[in-house]
């Protein structure tokens, strides 16, 4: 057998093919890991529309903030806006309501004066009568056995408390001898809650002691007499006592002034009989910061009642 040599080698021997296919590997791997140009897949296109339509709607959600931003203050403006306009009606509220008061209170002085006005011109035909009261001092009749004061405790009579106390002890003084009297404010609360009811024995001590009270006295009141003439009316005034009632004031806070003489002449009256229980009397506190409503109101009341109305100046 011949023997092979080396210049007998074949060149495409495994070797040279292992080599060639090593390079054409490398050669592949090059085109896959280079760069393609654009355009060149479908797969770049969806990228970049999807970035576009991501870029659009941050765009649109930018837009969106700034617009509900704007609304967002002009929501501010109209909340304060809003605020203004329901302070400037509860402004003109109160204003309407004050103005509706004031005209509630003219409408009640032009009715009381034409109260006064009525009782002058049934004064100026009533004919004279030589009827006199038995005992009076100062024009007020002091032959009652019993006596009740309705004072009103309201801020302004507690400011001229010691006035009031004066007074109320002249008025106490020109009756030396009753047999029982009683103090209450305008609401009807008793000055002394243990003779609901009941008379306060008229002694030189209880009369000192009562009066040491009424100095002190200090209870709330709405400035207006007649709930206390009604609770003096209904609980106290009697058919077979003489009864004089005196009121200390220098307001008149209801409305209206006809309904209260009209309920004052009923309760005040003898079902029976039809004659008069008590007579009432009234002192007026008069001032600059004062109204003539209790005046015109009193005068009234005193006058339907055999009774005599005294406007004490400062």
């Amino acid at each position: 057998m011949k023997k092979k040599t080396r210049e007998s080698t074949e060149i495409f021997s495994l070797s040279f093919l292992d080599i060639v296919s090593c390079g054409f590997g490398a050669v592949v791997l090059l085109v896959l890991i280079s760069k393609p140009l654009p355009g060149s897949t479908p797969e770049i296109d969806v990228t970049e529309r999807m970035l576009k339509q991501v870029m659009s709607a941050e765009d649109s959600v930018a837009q969106s903030a700034a617009e509900l931003a704007k609304k967002k203050q002009e929501l501010v403006s109209l909340k304060k806006i809003n605020a203004l306009l329901k302070d400037s009606a509860a402004t003109a509220k109160k204003q309407l309501g004050a103005k509706s008061k004031e005209l509630a209170k003219l409408d009640g002085d032009l009715e009381g004066l034409s109260l006064v006005e009525a009782s002058l011109k049934r004064a100026s035909i009533r004919p004279s009568s030589s009827t006199k009261r038995d005992v009076e001092v100062g024009g007020i009749p002091v032959d009652s056995d019993y006596v009740i004061f309705i004072v009103d405790t309201s801020g302004s009579m507690i400011n001229i408390w010691q006035r009031v106390s004066r007074e109320l002890i002249n008025v106490l003084k020109i009756h030396p001898k009753v047999k029982g009297f009683q103090i209450m404010n305008d609401n009807g609360s008793l000055l002394i809650s243990s003779y609901a009811g009941k008379w306060i024995p008229d002694t030189p001590q209880r009369r000192r002691a009562v009066m040491g009270m009424f100095k002190s006295w200090n209870s709330a009141s709405n400035s207006s007499p007649v709930e206390g003439l009604e609770v003096a009316l209904k609980r106290y005034a009697k058919a077979d006592i003489s009864l004089s009632i005196y009121v200390f004031g220098d307001d008149y806070s209801g409305s209206s002034y006809g309904p209260v003489i009209d309920a004052i002449d009923k309760l005040n009256r003898n079902r029976i009989s039809g004659k008069r229980l008590a007579k009432i009397h009234a002192i007026g506190f008069m001032s600059q910061y004062t109204t003539n409503r209790f005046s015109i109101l009193m005068r009234e009341v005193t006058k339907r009642n055999g009774g005599t109305f005294l406007a004490l100046h400062p």
